[in-house]
């Protein structure tokens, strides 16, 4: 039975982490997905840029996939339309990541419920930033 949102902990994640994927990073600063990778980068996460478009972005290595990161990954945040989302989510389970993040506007229950099946926590439609904004200002 597929019980997306289960995860409300989201404080206990966001501090157990360090390395955070983020498959869709756009290049332009007026992008979320860039916004949010600055904003999580200066949180003290380590981010690992995932589009086959770039090289380089945030002056970090690009990755053109998740299973071209050789590191640890603890998050994988997407950003990409819905439909994308579950070859996304297979390559979460074949890294070993330890949770999807759906960003706001992203749903996909398929995606969840095999992520789910296969270990990983998942998040859909919220954004890790306003979360992790809303967790450090009830510090």
């Amino acid at each position: 039975m597929l019980n997306i949102q289960k995860y409300t902990d989201y404080r206990k994640l966001l501090q157990g982490i360090t390395t955070i994927a983020i498959v869709g990073l756009s290049p332009k600063e007026a992008r979320p997905s860039n916004m949010v990778a600055r904003y999580l980068m200066e949180a003290g996460y380590r981010i690992l840029p995932v589009n086959p478009g770039q090289s380089t972005i945030l002056g970090l290595k690009c990755y053109p996939r998740l299973t071209e990161i050789a590191e640890q990954v603890d998050v994988v945040t997407i950003f990409r339309r819905s439909e994308e989302v579950y070859p996304i989510a297979e390559d979460a389970v074949r890294i070993g990541a330890k949770a999807i993040w759906m960003q706001q506007g992203i749903v996909h229950p398929e995606a969840a419920l095999f992520a789910e099946k296969h270990g990983l926590e998942v998040i859909m439609d919220r954004c890790i930033k306003v979360e992790h904004m809303r967790i450090v200002a009830t510090l």
